[in-house]
């Protein structure tokens, strides 16, 4: 008989409990986005008067072009995280788009299951861990 108990989140998904590679916990994940709306805002603001649509479109710009592009958005960057594939592979655009626009809409990402991931991380087949 198998137990389908996981020691630690991220288990099932092969990734380390600790580390480089393990799963980004709760903390980390705040102080990523807070700084990604942070720069958001202070793009808004600086070029579109602090228009609440404009700071949602470049913070999904942001998101959409740092992850597909570097891995990771600048708050991820700052934070030491990265966005990864369960693929291994590198990350389409595809699906940076998909986890992007998942993100703007919140619910996704305040939906999370045993490992942490979100509904934004899942339907992008995607996961958030320390660099």
């Amino acid at each position: 008989m198998t137990s389908n108990h996981q020691t630690w989140a991220g288990m099932r998904l092969g990734l380390p409990q600790s580390g480089s590679g393990s799963l980004a916990k709760m903390p980390r994940r705040i102080l990523a986005i807070c700084l990604d709306w942070a720069i958001a805002l202070l793009i808004s603001h600086a070029f579109f008067t602090d228009d609440s649509t404009a700071t949602l479109g470049i913070f999904a710009i942001m998101q959409w072009i740092g992850v597909w592009a570097l891995g990771a958005s600048v708050g991820h960057l700052i934070a030491g995280l990265r966005v990864g594939s369960l693929t291994g592979k590198r990350l389409t655009p595809w699906q940076s788009l998909v986890r992007a626009l998942l993100i703007c809409l919140v619910i996704p990402v305040a939906v999370w299951d045993a490992d942490s991931r979100g509904l934004h991380d899942k339907a992008a087949k995607t996961v958030l861990v320390r660099r």
